[in-house]
């Protein structure tokens, strides 16, 4: 068996689909089934069991031996939420959990971290196990799994194989449910299709223009080959960066969904909200060196592609991956 957490979620259950693309059909999703706004995501694809988010633990407890391979994908991510003890409880402990039964039954573990870890990039974005300690996430998300992060390179036990998965600006299909955390992306789509016109926040540093902020955007699909790599492969364990290794403008990613879409480009400039301005990152882009240099060989998709892919495959005709 192998088990996906937040299997009925963007990434997850996009991963999910890649499983079954490969052949794996005895997939057990995990997730809080409750949320019935993210149940297309995992319409059609061939798995044996759900499980829910509450009882998985005891549930690996007890068949645990017959897992092969656990990624444990899900997390709350809203960056907009300030109670630590949600994420405490939801980020943190949580995974400790199921990093503690995964050692106990030798199973492989891929969990999701996040380059909000990396703050306003003060120590750059390589993924060097000697930097983390010393990164300063810009909120209680980013927090928790840095927190994470720095609790598994303390353990003295392992599971046999193991990967951090910092993931960048991700972007793609199956992400219709999640509201103002869905992609810019995705934002751009349904601005335009409402109003032909885009608004993006204005530059408040002198070093960049209006839309001239960078991003690493990597589409949902190169992310999900990365996570079958890994387990197929199985390279040396660690945290690894989930990026493309190339920093792009948010004008250019408008400029590609304006193109995309077939509508003229009508794009204009907003203040960026006053609570957030003093935290908001104009720059990140991943050192993909690790991943690479693991034998990962596959590429990515460019910022032109998976627009392109996005837009005219699943937004314009709501389908899901």
């Amino acid at each position: 068996m192998i088990v996906v957490t937040g299997a009925a979620g963007f990434i997850g259950s996009c991963l999910v689909s890649r499983l079954n693309k490969a052949g794996y059909n005895n997939i057990v999703v995990v997730d809080d089934f409750s949320k019935t706004e993210k149940d297309d995501n995992l319409f059609d694809k061939t798995l044996i069991a759900k499980v829910g988010r509450e009882d998985f633990v005891q549930w690996l407890s007890e068949f645990g031996e017959e897992v092969e391979f656990v990624y444990h994908i899900g997390a709350r991510t809203d960056t907009t939420e300030f109670d630590v003890e949600i994420f405490n409880k939801l980020n943190l402990n949580y995974s400790k959990d199921v990093w503690n039964l995964c050692v106990q039954y030798k199973i492989p573990l891929v969990y999701a971290s996040s380059a909000a870890t990396y703050g306003l990039g003060e120590h750059g974005y390589k993924d060097d196990h000697a930097v983390i300690d010393k990164l300063v996430p810009l909120n209680p998300y980013g927090d928790s799994k840095n927190d994470f992060d720095k609790w598994v390179l303390t353990q003295t036990e392992f599971p046999p194989f193991w990967a951090g998965l910092k993931f960048f600006n991700v972007y793609g299909p199956n992400e219709f449910h999640k509201g103002r955390m869905a992609s810019v992306i995705f934002h751009a789509f349904k601005q335009i299709r409402e109003t032909e016109g885009m608004k993006l926040f204005r530059s408040h540093n002198p070093e960049y223009t209006d839309g001239g902020q960078l991003r690493d955007f990597v589409y949902v699909k190169d992310v999900v080959e990365v996570c079958h790599y890994l387990m197929d492969s199985s390279p040396e364990s660690g945290i690894y960066n989930l990026g493309t290794g190339t920093s792009r403008t948010f004008l250019d990613l408008v400029k590609n969904t304006f193109k995309a879409m077939g509508v003229k480009e009508n794009i204009s400039f907003i203040d960026t909200p006053a609570d957030i301005r003093d935290k908001y990152q104009y720059f990140t882009e991943a050192d993909m060196t690790k991943l690479i240099d693991s034998g990962f060989d596959k590429g990515f998709h460019t910022l032109e592609e998976g627009v392109a892919d996005y837009v005219t495959n699943y937004l314009s005709k709501e389908e899901y991956y």
